[in-house]
């Protein structure tokens, strides 16, 4: 069993009044980590899946005595893929201020409905986490560092979702799996989506423009629909933790990009799966973007499980100068070039150094990235 990096952050959090809600994608071990850490506490504990019926309309329309029922003498509250239970956010609330010696544990796939019903509710109430698939270093941990540079390539084609890691041997069956049936999941019962086909040609586009900056008029002529459409479609894609979405880094100087947009996938694995495409990397033509999405993505699990808080940009001017990821934090700038070829040792850009006197420059490669990531 690989250790997951949440599991102690989160341990340190149980029992102190508040309601622990951990969201992440489909499939990345949520659920089998609530059950660790529940089974180490020794506590009575009451598991309520939502993917069940007769647990939504339970917890839909619950009143307190039915909670008082529930609850009983249980100590441990477990509520899976809550964003399935309408108002979920009010029941939670109930649960939390009639109950506050029982610690409510919440998941969830998507936050469509979950971050929206239960931020309001819950202010104060609540500590919120996300899980993505395995990071490199629970990888480096569960073996070594020079074993996980050893799979590299194996990660910037396959990903790290844990039954690609635990069943080598079956990753490809398992991603298209995963992106056949979970990835549209929520997305279909949550976002009102009137034209699947529409938003599957999307997600084929975007996994083409990897990596580059997108425009939404550009996508809506690809798949036929309006601009406002493809904004909307994203935003559902980003709450299901398909994609995420990077802005261009200004402070108003007259010659950067202010308004741009780059999508990355939360993994690449799923990446390759949306474009069936899981050739090796000497004949592939997007290694350098798979790379920048690989690494993007790992600094984004580092600084969440150390609980780094950053702000995250890529940086560009009207004369092609390009950072591929800044971060912001405490008013420092951090800038990261991402190059896969280990000989080449860009130097930052001029303009950025003048303009940004006060940040760090590092450029990553696939000898040095795992400094920047355990």
């Amino acid at each position: 069993m690989i250790q997951r990096e949440l599991q102690a952050v989160v341990e340190q959090k149980l029992f102190k009044g508040k309601v622990i809600v951990l969201t992440g994608p489909r499939q990345v071990g949520k659920t089998t980590l609530l059950k660790q850490m529940v089974a180490k506490q020794q506590q009575p504990a009451l598991s309520l899946n939502c993917d069940e019926p007769e647990v939504r309309t339970l917890l839909s329309n619950a009143n307190l005595q039915e909670l008082h029922a529930l609850v009983g003498n249980h100590k441990i509250i477990v509520v899976d893929e809550a964003q399935r239970v309408k108002n979920i956010g009010l029941t939670l609330k109930l649960l939390a201020d009639a109950f506050p010696s029982v610690q409510l544990l919440v998941s969830g796939s998507s936050s469509l409905e979950l971050a929206d019903e239960i931020n309001e509710p819950l202010t104060g109430r609540k500590f919120a986490y996300h899980l993505y698939p395995f990071s490199a270093k629970e990888l480096v941990t569960a073996t070594n560092t020079l074993v996980e540079k050893q799979s590299l390539e194996t990660r910037l084609i396959y990903g790290s979702y844990p039954d690609v890691v635990n069943f080598p041997g079956e990753a490809k069956e398992c991603l298209l799996n995963l992106s056949n049936s979970y990835l549209y999941k929520d997305i279909l019962a949550l976002g009102d989506v009137r034209k699947p086909a529409q938003l599957e040609k999307l997600l084929v586009a975007l996994a083409l423009q990897l990596g580059r900056e997108i425009s939404y008029y550009e996508l809506a002529q690809i798949i036929g629909a309006t601009a406002d459409t493809v904004e909307r479609y994203i935003d559902l894609l980003e709450k299901c933790f398909v994609i995420f979405m990077r802005q261009a880094f200004s402070r108003n100087h007259r010659n950067e990009i202010k308004k741009g947009k780059k999508i990355y996938f939360y993994d690449n694995g799923i990446r390759n799966a949306v474009i069936q495409n899981f050739s090796p990397l000497n004949l592939r033509q997007d290694t350098g973007f798979l790379w920048e999405n690989y690494f993007v993505g790992e600094r984004m699990k580092a600084n969440h499980y150390c609980r780094h808080f950053v702000k995250n940009y890529f940086w560009r001017t009207f004369q092609q100068q390009e950072i591929d990821l800044i971060e912001e934090a405490d008013g420092l700038l951090t800038a990261f070039e991402i190059k896969w070829n280990e000989k080449r040792r860009p130097k930052i850009p001029a303009t950025f150094a003048e303009t940004y006197p006060q940040h760090e420059f590092h450029v990553i490669n696939s000898g040095n990235y795992l400094d920047y990531l355990i």
